[in-house]
């Protein structure tokens, strides 16, 4: 949709909205400005790089490299990696194995019929591969993190801090911009910049700064392995939209797949109850 348009372009765009807005709503707090303490905009700028700008210039260029199925597939065991690595101590590793199977076998499967034949684009496709893992890792990362820093400030609302986060993320996506971004001339010439505003203004506001406010609710109510399992939605939908881009039904393979997917992560969530 928005092709003349580069991934830093993108990235830095959706981001910095997202900076905009919290910056807004960090502004019109009736109770006034609560701005964070030293060590507490340390951690939400390191944290703002990994489930960010970071974790989205990986998948933005995974999924240039290996279409838009394979990565969602990665993406979406973020779940499983949530539950294992934040899971309570009273959930035994035996109870977790068969949502784990189904969940690889899915992935494996997506893998096996996603793979191109010609060697030039095996490499690029395993290229792809390897940035979504390292988007995954990323953003298991920002969600454990995350999740246990607001464990220990119940003190900061999660609202605040979602700003906290947002503010920061859109300082590190303006600085990412001006190293490695288009200049203005640039982007105001391409054909397609009505769209790309349309895109950026969405992005930042509904699915990023909204979105965060959210999440930073629930993980202040739940615990970091059950609130990993809310990011299902998040590859089904993906999922969907993949194959509506290609104007296509999914193959038999790719259905089985994604049940098997489906499936792992329901298993999972089952033995965490």
């Amino acid at each position: 949709m928005v092709g003349n348009f580069g991934m830093v372009d993108i990235t830095a765009a959706r981001f910095v909205v997202f900076g905009a807005a919290a910056a807004l709503a960090l502004g019109s707090r009736p109770a006034g400005v609560r701005w964070p303490r030293v060590r507490q905009g340390v951690a939400a700028l390191g944290l703002s790089v990994l489930g960010f700008t970071g974790y989205y210039l990986l998948l933005a260029f995974s999924i240039a490299a290996a279409g838009t199925a394979v990565p969602s597939l990665i993406i979406g065991t973020i779940p499983v990696w949530m539950m294992l690595l934040g899971r309570p101590a009273g959930l035994r590793m035996q109870a977790l194995l068969p949502g784990l199977l189904l969940t690889a076998a899915g992935i494996a499967l997506m893998v096996a019929g996603a793979w191109p034949g010609e060697s030039a684009g095996g490499i690029h496709f395993t290229w792809g591969l390897g940035l979504a893992l390292l988007a995954m890792a990323s953003w298991t990362a920002f969600g454990l993190l995350n999740a246990a820093w607001l464990q220990r400030h119940p003190d900061v609302h999660a609202a605040d801090w979602a700003n906290w986060l947002g503010i920061a993320t859109g300082l590190g996506a303006l600085l990412l911009w001006l190293a490695a971004g288009s200049d203005i001339g640039t982007l105001r010439a391409q054909p397609d910049v009505a769209l790309f505003t349309v895109i950026a203004l969405a992005g930042g506001i509904g699915s990023t700064w909204l979105a965060t406010v959210l999440w930073n609710v629930a993980s202040q109510r739940l615990s970091a392995s059950l609130c990993g399992q809310l990011i299902v939605s998040e590859t089904l939908f993906a999922l969907l939209y993949s194959f509506l881009w290609d104007g296509r039904w999914p193959r038999a393979g790719e259905m089985a797949a994604a049940l098997l997917f489906v499936l792992g992560i329901l298993a999972s969530i089952r033995a965490h109850r």
